[in-house]
This record gives C-alpha cells, sequence and structure tokens, in this order.
C-alpha cells in the first residue's frame, strides 16, 4: 500500500508480513517532519490523525465530581493518504476526537462549539449519556453557535460518542466519532502503557488511490460501498511517529472503538493473543481471557490487555482482510531482547519433539 510503509521502521519480519497482506515496498524516505505520523506527500494540509498515546492518564482514586468536557466541531481538508486529501468533520480538530475520561457518579458539563467558519450544523451524542438524543438534541448547533447539556455518569464502561446531525452517516463517516471512558469507583487495572484507536469507512467519489482532493459519495454511503477503511482517520495513521511503542514485559491496553458507521470489526493483533478482554466496553460484566480476535459493532467499544513476550513489529488489522488493501492497517513495534523460549526463527538442528502428524 502506497505511503503506509514508506513511514514505517520495522523489523524485517515485520515487512515480510506486511508484504505478505498484500502493501507495497516504495523506496524509504525521510519522515522526520511528517508531523503527526500521517502519511506524507501533501504540504499545508492538516494533520487531523490523533495520536494513539493522546488519552488521559488513568484517573487517581477519588470521590465524584464535577467536570467539564469542551468540544469544538471543525470542518477542515486533512490528508488522506500520499497525495490525497479529504474534507473532514471532526471533533476539536482530529479523527478521532479526543478521549474523554470521567468517573461513576461525576455529574458532566459538555460544551459544544460549532466553528464560526462551518458550513454544517453539527452536535454530540454520548453512549454514556442517559438522556433524550443522548445529549444529541441539546447540542444542535448552527456555526458559531455554542450549546450544551449536563449528565450524571451513572454506568461505568468505554463508551462511543458521534455527531448526530442528519445525515448521521456522513457525520460520522466524515470523521466525527470518539470515545469516553467512565471509570469504575475503583479504577481499572494498572498497565504499562494505554493505547486509542478508532476504525472508520470512507466513502469517496473517487476509487481508492486517486491523487488530489476527494468529494464524499452520498452514494456510496448508502449503499454501503467505502473505498476506504482507516484507522484514526487516515492510511498509515499508525505507522511511523503514530506505530504503538512498547518493550518487551510491559503490559499495554487498547481502547478500541468503531466509528463505522456501517461496519462491524474483527479486530486483531497479528502475533499476540489478547490476555483479557473487556466485552463491549463493559467493566461490570467480568472478562474473557485468551482471545485472538474481538467483534466490534459500529458504535461499539472494547478493550483489551496483553503483556509482551517477544520484541518484533506487530501489524493491528481487521480480520476481514481485504481491507488491508483498502488503508486498514497500523503498527505495533515492540523493542527488548530476543526470547527464544517463546518464539524463534527457523528448525533447531537437532531436536527431541516428538511428531503429532
Amino acid at each position: 500500500m502506497r505511503g503506509m510503509l514508506k513511514t514505517l521502521t520495522a523489523t524485517a519480519s515485520g515487512l515480510a508480513l506486511a508484504v505478505a497482506l498484500g502493501f507495497s515496498l516504495p523506496a524509504m524516505a525521510d519522515n522526520a517532519d511528517h508531523g503527526h505520523g500521517a502519511p506524507a506527500g501533501v504540504a499545508g494540509v492538516n494533520p487531523i490523525v490523533r495520536s494513539p498515546t493522546d488519552l488521559p492518564r488513568p484517573l487517581v482514586r477519588r470521590g465524584a465530581q464535577r467536570v467539564k468536557v469542551n468540544l469544538e466541531t471543525i470542518e477542515v481538508t486533512g490528508q488522506l493518504d500520499d497525495g490525497t486529501t479529504y474534507q473532514y468533520w471532526t471533533f476539536n480538530g482530529k479523527v478521532p476526537g479526543p478521549f474523554v475520561r470521567v468517573r461513576v457518579g461525576d455529574t458532566v458539563e459538555v460544551a459544544m462549539k460549532n466553528a464560526d467558519d462551518s458550513v454544517m450544523m453539527h452536535n454530540v451524542d454520548f453512549h454514556a449519556v442517559t438522556g433524550p438524543g443522548g445529549g444529541g438534541m441539546a447540542t444542535e448547533a448552527a456555526p458559531g453557535e455554542t450549546k450544551g447539556f449536563t449528565f450524571k455518569a451513572l454506568s461505568p464502561g468505554l463508551y462511543v460518542y458521534h455527531c448526530a446531525t442528519p445525515v448521521v452517516a456522513q457525520h460520522i463517516a466524515s470523521g466525527m466519532y470518539g470515545m469516553i471512558l467512565v471509570e469504575p469507583e475503583e479504577g481499572l487495572p494498572k498497565v504499562d502503557r494505554e493505547f486509542y484507536v478508532m476504525q472508520g469507512e470512507i466513502y469517496t467519489e473517487e476509487p481508492f488511490g486517486t491523487k488530489g482532493e476527494l468529494n464524499h459519495s452520498h452514494d456510496k454511503l448508502m449503499n454501503e460501498r467505502p473505498e476506504y477503511f482507516v484507522f484514526n482517520g487516515a492510511v498509515g495513521a499508525l505507522s511511523n511517529a503514530n506505530a504503538l511503542q512498547a518493550k518487551t514485559g510491559e503490559t499495554i491496553r487498547i481502547f478500541f472503538g468503531v466509528g463505522g458507521p456501517n461496519f462491524t470489526s474483527s479486530f486483531h493483533v497479528i502475533g499476540e493473543i489478547f490476555d483479557k478482554i473487556y466485552p463491549m466496553g463493559s467493566v461490570t460484566s467480568g472478562t474473557v481471557k485468551n482471545v485472538q480476535t474481538v467483534s466490534v459493532p459500529p458504535g461499539g467499544a472494547m478493550f483489551a490487555d496483553f503483556k509482551l513476550e517477544v520484541p518484533g513489529t506487530y501489524v493491528l488489522v481487521d480480520h476481514a482482510l481485504s481491507r488491508v488493501n483498502r488503508g486498514l492497517a497500523g503498527f505495533l513495534n515492540v523493542t527488548g531482547p530476543e526470547n527464544p523460549k517463546v518464539f524463534s526463527e527457523g528448525l533447531p538442528e537437532r531436536t527431541s519433539a516428538l511428531p503429532i502428524n
């Protein structure tokens, strides 16, 4: 895939795996100045990709508080791929929108401004809200307006939020989605690193791979025929500077959600097994251990914890693997000493292993 590997620093095995999944291998390019790690090649275009490390730290143990969430809906031309731009609609200028972190029992004030130079009406619907429209009706704002509402965070868990202004699917497909974590009173189990990843679809008149500024296709949206599948807004968003980075021996947590608007994800990390998952984003229903692939519907979420045992480059995919060739892959780079007791390449010269066939 053009551009994705051009911005990737990977091990040889990671590169080989990427080739097997259908990536092309263009000449390596200097990528020191590509900002947030989105694909290079379009000067003067806004970096809409939200880094997977751009999320608040776990909350310290505390009682319920009153907290405020400030959102601004911004329409901006952003980089979709190398040499390719698209008119995104965003929360706070990035895809996904900001990761919101509160505690169960908190009273949350949401203030949403629609930017002065917007063309469209926008609002925000939080799936964590108990109340009409999830706040969508209360925040329906014309360009230049600020609207808001207050809600009590009653149920702990990981939830999606999105714009719910008609045509709702178009607003979501344009990038207007994010997640809110309502932590339980005792907090979540400690991990070494946390990451924020969301999957979406983009529907363009032009076919996948077209250069220049692409146009939204209402027909393809209504017929559920996306040209692009993306993590964090763009092709190659989770590569280069934005690849997930960790070390062997660490336990990591991936908060994962699907903005959609239409396709369920079969989320999988090639070469890893999730030690435990929190299905459907629930923190009260119990975890499931030793899971290979997790189904997450549009408007749904989950999170997974796993310990890193072996160094190398791991590929994040939707296991509907044709989507890799439409932009949907990310990279987890793990550094550290080799661990031949767990994994080694090649065959030993001598073995006492018993055949099983």
